[in-house]
Formats: structure tokens, C-alpha cells, sequence
């Protein structure tokens, strides 16, 4: 894998072609190296869900990094932020899919706490709350359709909400995954603005899908 300085890091993800093909690839080799070493403090490597996870928090890192290079002040190695982000990626996940219970809260902060045993009561949503994200689905949904390409759509569907590995996602678009992951990047992009015009919070675009 090719050593690159923090400068370079940013110059390859920024361009196109082969560079930017490169720096993903090493990239994700990074995260897929780290992270499983980070969340055996949480959960065992042996869980059935421990790769897929692992997996899934690489693939949302990079996108989460392609959207926030801008954001990058240079103050440690940029491979070191990456790791950050990866990590608090993969504690929301945890959370979300409630692995483990709210103490993860504190986890991020304190990332020496031992691992919960316990886990969150999935509690039902009131009518109230059922016809709002109801609603909200339905907005999210009239505006991927208005604003995404076919293929966008596919890829989102794939990834966002079936939870498709990259790779199968990759070939039954019949593309790469490096590919893929620049098709996902526009599409979030494109969807980031429209959100905003619409008045419409990521807080309620996660809410709406996790309770889909």
C-alpha cells in the first residue's frame, strides 16, 4: 500500500481516475485493518454480525470521508481521523441495531468502559408517531425519485436499505466498487440538498428508515 502524507491523502481523493481508485482502495485496506481491533472492545469477534458490521462501517466511512474532506484541519494524520470517524460510525450502528443498550452514549466518549450486557427494549412508536414518519417516508421517497437516477436509486436501495454487501451491489450493477462508491457519493449529495430545501432533518431520515 502506497504511504501517503496528509496533503496526498486529500490531492488523490479529490481527483479522478486512477488516483482517486488508488487512495479508496487503500483506504478502505486502512479501516478493514483498524477497526476490528477497536470493536472487540464492545462486541466479540465471533458474533455472527461481527464481520457484516465491520463491512458496513467501512463502507459508510468512506462515503462519510468523501463527504467530509473539506472538514479535514490537518492537526493529526489523516489516517488517524479516518479511525475516529470510523469508530463513532460503528457505535452508532451498534446502537441503532440495538446490539447493546443507551450506555454506548458514554462509550464514545470513554472508550475504556467495559461492554454492556443488557440490551435496549424495543418499545412501539404511538399512532401519532407512526402517521409522522409515515409522512415523512413519503416525502423522503417522493424525493429520491425526483432527484436520483435509476441507477442512483438502485445503488441506495442496495446498500442503504437492504444492507447489500458492496461487492454483490457492485455486480449486479455491473460496475466496481470504487465506482459504486462515487455513484453513492452524488447521490447523497444530491439528495443532501434537496433535504435541506425541503426542511427535512437527517434525525428524521434515520428515524423514517429504521422504523420502516
Amino acid at each position: 500500500m502506497h504511504t501517503r502524507t496528509n496533503d496526498e491523502w486529500l490531492a488523490d481523493l479529490r481527483s479522478d481516475g486512477p488516483s482517486r481508485d488508488a487512495a479508496l482502495e487503500d483506504l478502505r485496506k486502512v479501516i478493514m485493518n483498524g477497526l476490528p481491533y477497536a470493536l472487540t472492545r464492545w462486541m466479540p469477534a465471533n458474533e455472527p454480525q461481527f464481520e457484516f458490521l465491520v463491512e458496513e462501517v467501512t463502507q459508510e466511512t468512506l462515503l462519510r470521508i468523501l463527504d467530509r474532506l473539506d472538514t479535514f484541519e490537518g492537526r493529526s494524520q489523516f489516517t488517524t481521523w479516518v479511525h475516529k470517524i470510523a469508530i463513532r460510525i460503528a457505535l452508532s450502528e451498534l446502537r441503532r441495531k440495538r446490539w447493546r443498550d443507551s450506555s454506548l452514549d458514554e462509550m464514545v466518549d470513554d472508550e475504556e468502559s467495559p461492554a454492556p450486557d443488557s440490551l435496549l427494549e424495543d418499545l412501539s412508536a404511538s399512532p401519532e408517531t407512526s402517521v409522522e414518519r409515515a409522512d415523512t417516508l413519503d416525502r423522503i421517497r417522493r424525493i429520491i425519485d425526483e432527484e436520483l437516477t435509476e441507477r442512483q436509486r438502485q445503488a441506495l436501495l442496495m446498500l442503504s436499505v437492504q444492507d447489500m454487501p458492496i461487492e454483490e451491489a457492485a455486480r449486479k450493477l455491473k460496475t466496481n466498487r470504487n465506482a459504486l462508491y462515487k455513484l453513492l457519493h452524488d447521490a447523497r449529495l444530491r439528495l443532501k440538498r434537496r433535504l435541506i430545501v425541503e426542511g427535512l432533518s437527517a434525525h428524521e431520515v434515520l428515524t423514517s428508515f429504521e422504523n420502516r
